[in-house]
Order: structure tokens, then C-alpha cells, then sequence
């Protein structure tokens, strides 16, 4: 309350015409600031609009992914196929053009076989390798030598056949 007597004093000490001068300025600081808030939060609607718009899009973007992934998760696993797997194998080394670099296949059990590769070139070994996972057999485990030719690998490997899930 001291401190409201001491503001009404003080005021009531000031002559009519600084009274009018300090609510005019007190009302042009106020419109200032009215200004100033209704700017700055229009500069911030402009903005906020164009993001909306970028975030609408990106959002049916993920609906249309999130459809297309349920799709992928509701169709069918396509069957492994039943064959001998070293017949299997033996097939995709010739028709990766490997034949000549293939030393040996033996057969550890039905669902195992070793491969073994004299000198062959490291980039078309690791195709060869993703194209039989696409044929769900997979690489178990492998040993590859550097061969002094450069690009040139000596490869011992253990492929299985991929099991269900």
C-alpha cells in the first residue's frame, strides 16, 4: 500500500499538462509495443505456414510408406526352394561366369556346402554372394587370401540354406 500512496503523490504532484504529456507517451510506448507484438507474431505465421505445408506433405509421404510397408508384410514369403543345394549352388557359380574359378564344391550336409575358389576377383565374389541371398543361401563362413595379383582372392566358404521365419 506504501507504495501506492507514494505513486498517487507523485502523480497528483505533476501539473495537468506533464500528466498529459506522460499518458500520451505512456499510450504511444503501449501502441508501439502493440505494433511491434502484432508484427513479429505475423512474421511468425508466414513461417509457420509454409512448414505446415512442408509437414502435410511429409506426412502423407510416411501414410503412403507405412501402406506400402504393411503390404510388403502382409504378402507371402515366396518358398525356398527345395533342391539340392549344391546342385543349387553349382548353378549360380555358372551363371555368374565363376565356373573357371570354382576349384571345389563339397557337401557338408542338406543344408551345407563348402565352396572353394582358386583365384577369382574380390568385386565379383561379393556379388556373387549377394546375388545367392536373393536365392536365400547365405554365407556362414568364409576365408579369403590376398593373391599377389592385385584384385585377385583365393576364397574358402561355407554357405547354408536361409531358413524360414
Amino acid at each position: 500500500m506504501k507504495i501506492k500512496t507514494q505513486a498517487r503523490k507523485l502523480w497528483e504532484s505533476r501539473s495537468p499538462r506533464d500528466r498529459l504529456i506522460i499518458l500520451i507517451l505512456a499510450a504511444v510506448v503501449g501502441a508501439m509495443l502493440y505494433v511491434s507484438l502484432v508484427q513479429s507474431a505475423s512474421r511468425a505465421r508466414a513461417q509457420l505456414g509454409s512448414s505446415v505445408f512442408a509437414l502435410r506433405a511429409q506426412a502423407i509421404r510416411l501414410d503412403h510408406d507405412a501402406t506400402e510397408m504393411a503390404k510388403v508384410r502382409a504378402a507371402p514369403v515366396p518358398p525356398v526352394p527345395q533342391t539340392d543345394l549344391r546342385t543349387q549352388l553349382q548353378a549360380q557359380v555358372t551363371a555368374a561366369g565363376l565356373a573357371d574359378s570354382l576349384l571345389r564344391i563339397e557337401v557338408v550336409d542338406a543344408n551345407q556346402v563348402r565352396a572353394v575358389f582358386g583365384s577369382i576377383s574380390f568385386a565379383d565374389w561379393l556379388a556373387w554372394v549377394a546375388s545367392l541371398q536373393k536365392q536365400h543361401i547365405r554365407l556362414d563362413t568364409g576365408r579369403i587370401e590376398a593373391l599377389s595379383t592385385p584384385g585377385l582372392v583365393g576364397v574358402t566358404a561355407t554357405f547354408i540354406r536361409a531358413r524360414p521365419k
